[in-house]
């Protein structure tokens, strides 16, 4: 038997990392801060008109889709990026401007692809947690964390799983002392949050912001989002990008889903709703909870999260145990008030 081919020594350090995306189909999934309902009639109705054999075919043409982005997000269509999720967006600002022994800053904890993109780079990871006790976004210590080794600092606002955000003003800081560094602000969560950085692209030379489809638009199955910049430095990150790595049902699906407006305001004021409803139902249970600015509530279950989470499942619904980087905790999201109901009436038969 031939020796297994080794693989480079970051692939060897890196932990996998295997979302349990098995066994969902029929429950109330309030795990992945999915869109609860699905996306807008619009987009079947567009898909319909616009899909047929012979567009299947053909590699996919992405410049009408940019343009009437580019104008959906208030910007040049030079200034925007089609991606495969923000998964690619934060591969490709990692490509472009990290080499192997660099430094990336992250936040613990935080989504994962940020350590996972900046570790098959070979990067070194700074990690700096977020405040204990509020879990408050780091400032302070993040800007002592960034080096002149520090090429790229990678962070989301509002962040996952804590639910906690960053203001413009604090971004700001970050920018001015890592002007030697790419920063990227994912806003996976901007809906909800109501607070962007797109106004200030011309501000900071340094500023990518990436956006998602795949949470309030309800389109996480396409795999669709958009890295936004200034001009130069998307040109440079598209000399990185796979010439047609955003598939072309995505890209129809997306220039339908920003065309209905009042379905994703509907949805937004819906789910800012149901997180006032579940907060108000932790508060009159006694369960306490960190205060969030996203389509979720990181509930502090203690020694109980676990069964928490499994009771749950048994009951038919799905919650995310976050033990593993946040001791007892359980992140839940929010969808409906109708769903939060449900959850609620789980929750009295547990607790």
């Amino acid at each position: 038997m031939a020796d297994t081919l080794e693989p480079r020594a970051a692939i060897r350090r890196m932990a996998p990392y295997s979302p349990p995306t098995a066994g969902r189909h029929g429950a109330l999934r309030l795990d992945f801060n999915e869109n609860t309902v699905g996306c807008s009639a619009h987009v079947l109705e567009f898909l319909r008109q616009h899909l047929s054999r012979e567009a299947l075919a053909v590699y996919p043409e992405y410049g009408e889709a940019r343009r009437e982005l580019a104008d959906f997000f208030g910007v040049s269509p030079d200034q925007l990026l089609l991606t495969n999720g923000t998964d690619e967006a934060i591969q490709l600002v990692v490509n472009t401007y990290v080499d192997s022994g660099d430094e990336v800053c992250i936040l613990k904890p935080s989504y994962a692809m940020y350590r996972f993109y900046a570790e098959v780079a070979g990067a070194q990871v700074r990690e700096i947690p977020y405040e204990e006790a509020t879990l408050a976004f780091p400032l302070a210590a993040l800007l002592e964390a960034i080096t002149p080794r520090t090429r790229a600092v990678l962070i989301a606002n509002p962040n996952n799983p804590t639910g906690t955000g960053a203001s413009v003003e604090q971004v700001a800081c970050l920018l001015e002392r890592a002007r030697h560094a790419a920063v990227l602000v994912d806003e996976a969560y901007y809906e909800f949050s109501g607070l962007t950085l797109l106004p200030h692209l011309a501000e900071h030379p340094n500023l990518f912001v990436s956006r998602t489809f795949s949470k309030a638009y309800g389109l996480a199955a396409l795999r669709m989002g958009c890295l936004i910049s200034q001009a130069a430095n998307i040109a440079w990150v598209r000399k990185g990008q796979s010439p047609y790595s955003v598939n072309a049902v995505a890209v129809l699906a997306a220039r339908a889903a920003v065309q209905d407006r009042q379905y994703v305001r509907r949805y937004v004021e819906e789910a800012l709703a149901a997180r006032e409803l579940l907060c108000s139902e932790l508060d009159r249970m006694g369960i306490p909870y960190y205060p969030s600015q996203a389509n979720f509530v990181l509930v502090r279950a203690g020694h109980r999260a676990l069964e928490l989470r499994d009771r749950l499942r048994e009951a038919g619904v799905l919650v995310r145990d976050r033990s593993y980087e946040l001791p007892g905790c359980v992140r839940i999201t929010v969808g409906t008030r109708q769903q939060v109901r449900r959850l609620v009436e789980e929750l009295e038969r547990i607790w």
